[in-house]
């Protein structure tokens, strides 16, 4: 499903990243604890095409079949759309749009037919407990609400992948418990596969493995 290889990157003279190798079967749930600093959020943004490895040349990607350090910049772009769903500390939620049309935007992206998209992003809502919020704006919404509208979000392509990055950093203790325990029913709902980086040993502690990520190396 996953498999990097010699994964190094470098912003100037500081070595983020110094050769993560890291492979993830499908349908696993695989957390990343470590310090900040350590290269946890670099690690994911490479994974999700979002940033290139600094030797390119001298690592590899393959994401669900696709070696994707040979794919060009629109190759990528679709790939991103349709296999990957990204989930962040912040929902990133636009403030304009509804619940609603916001699930829908990568599915708008992807040029899928607006009725196929609504529908899809519905059953998601339904599925998530959100049914009686449809067309409430993110600021209509509670904390946790507005992460299970951006859990939707990224479920609406039926991306292979899900990337979160401090998912529940955000919400209350309560919220972040449903939250977590959410992300193993969509595993076993849909056969996703996760990659959740973390500080919250909680979650950490659910993952079907648990690595550590040290001064740009996993070493556990």
């Amino acid at each position: 499903m996953i498999k990097a290889t010699n994964i190094k990157k470098s912003f100037g003279s500081l070595e983020v990243l110094k050769g993560v190798d890291l492979t993830v079967d499908k349908g696993e749930v695989v957390s990343i604890v470590g310090a900040s600093g350590a290269g946890k959020t670099t690690l994911l943004q490479i994974l999700g095409t979002l940033d290139v490895p600094s030797n390119l040349k001298d690592s590899a990607l393959v994401i669900n079949g696709y070696d994707l350090n040979q794919l060009k910049e629109k190759e990528l772009a679709r790939f991103r759309n349709s296999q990957i769903g990204f989930i962040f500390q912040f929902h990133q939620l636009l403030p304009e749009f509804t619940a609603l049309e916001n699930v829908c935007i990568p599915a708008f992206i992807k040029k899928t037919p607006r009725a196929e998209a609504e529908q899809k992003a519905k059953e998601l809502l339904d599925f998530l407990g959100l049914s009686d919020r449809y067309h409430h704006k993110p600021n209509a919404l509670s904390g946790g609400e507005q992460q299970r509208v951006a859990v939707a979000r990224s479920l609406i392509n039926s991306p292979s992948v899900i990337l979160a990055d401090e998912p529940s950093g955000n919400l209350d203790s309560e919220s972040a418990d449903k939250l977590h325990h959410l992300f193993f029913k969509l595993r076993d709902e849909f056969g996703q596969t996760f990659v959740l980086v973390t500080h919250n040993t909680d979650l950490a502690d659910m993952a079907d493995r648990k690595l550590t990520m040290v001064d740009g190396l996993i070493v556990s």
